[in-house]
């Protein structure tokens, strides 16, 4: 008798500061893991590179497979609405790191929030004053 698989959703978030992983259960209620790159480093101006958010997901992924998961799917989110639209420089190695850790990889999903409509962007008519 094989040993049945349990999946989990890793939501990663990567911005030009920070990569969030936060993996939960498949309905997303209940966290079972979350780290980021700040977690991975004591220098701030490295929370968002590739290194910390490797090892971010490392750590992630081993309290996950501690906790029972065998795989994962992946829901990748860059900032959106009126900042940019892809994700920074973590979420590779975070996806890369995940997989290294022995977590099979299911579905890839796009989660970043678009804006349907012309919502204004902060800073008035004239801008943001100095």
């Amino acid at each position: 008798m094989a040993k049945e698989d349990r999946w989990g959703i890793a939501h990663i978030y990567s911005s030009e500061n920070n990569t969030i992983i936060h993996i939960t259960d498949m309905s997303g209620s209940e966290t079972i893991s979350r780290v980021s790159g700040g977690m991975a480093t004591d220098r701030d101006k490295d929370k968002g590179k590739a290194f910390p958010a490797m090892i971010a997901a490392r750590r992630a992924a081993d309290e996950a497979r501690e906790k029972g998961i065998t795989g994962i799917h992946l829901r990748i989110r860059a900032p959106g609405g009126h900042k940019k639209k892809i994700p920074g420089e973590g979420a590779q190695p975070a996806i890369r790191g995940l997989v290294r850790a022995g977590l099979r990889i299911g579905k890839i999903q796009d989660a970043t929030p678009i804006p349907h409509d012309t919502t204004r962007k902060a800073g008035g008519r004239r801008g943001r004053r100095m």
